[in-house]
């Protein structure tokens, strides 16, 4: 059974650990080592993620009191993370993460829901009726990156 709550910063280090585990094994398929390295760094800043958790929508996926996955909006209907657990995938997780954060978007009067996202998630957004505004690349840490903007009608 999976339980959703809010995010609060005592979980921080717990999300970041996940954030971590999920891009180094899970997005290897799509991305050199040099760019998962690059990605998987934004997990050391621990400010940051406190910041997140306390200024946005943040909610955490737990089964049996173990965190499972995370997903935040950004600025009312930008889904700025969403991350399943290595050990979790493709057992409806991120699914209910995301409805929840479209029904967060709907009762603050949004009526499209947008993201980047990585070429590893795109089926997954795919297959939740998003559609692809542009292939884009993008560079963070110095490493360029190559991932899409999606967005969806609600």
């Amino acid at each position: 059974m999976i339980q959703i709550r809010p995010a609060t910063l005592e979980d921080s280090l717990e999300i970041t650990s996940l954030f971590r585990d999920t891009v180094t094994h899970i997005n290897k398929k799509h991305y050199s080592e040099k760019q998962i390295n690059a990605w998987a760094s934004s997990a050391d800043d621990q400010e940051e993620w406190k910041k997140r958790i306390d200024k946005y929508y943040f909610i955490i996926a737990e089964i049996e009191s173990n965190m499972v996955g995370f997903a935040y909006l950004k600025n009312g209907n930008y889904l700025d993370g969403l991350f399943v657990h290595k050990d979790y995938q493709r057992q409806g997780i991120g699914s209910k993460l995301l409805r929840i954060i479209e029904s967060q978007v709907m009762m603050t009067d949004f009526e499209i829901l947008k993201s980047d996202v990585s070429k590893t998630a795109l089926p997954f957004f795919d297959n939740n009726y998003f559609e692809v505004i542009k292939k884009q690349k993008k560079t963070h840490k110095g490493v360029i990156f190559e991932n899409y903007l999606v967005e969806k009608t609600l």
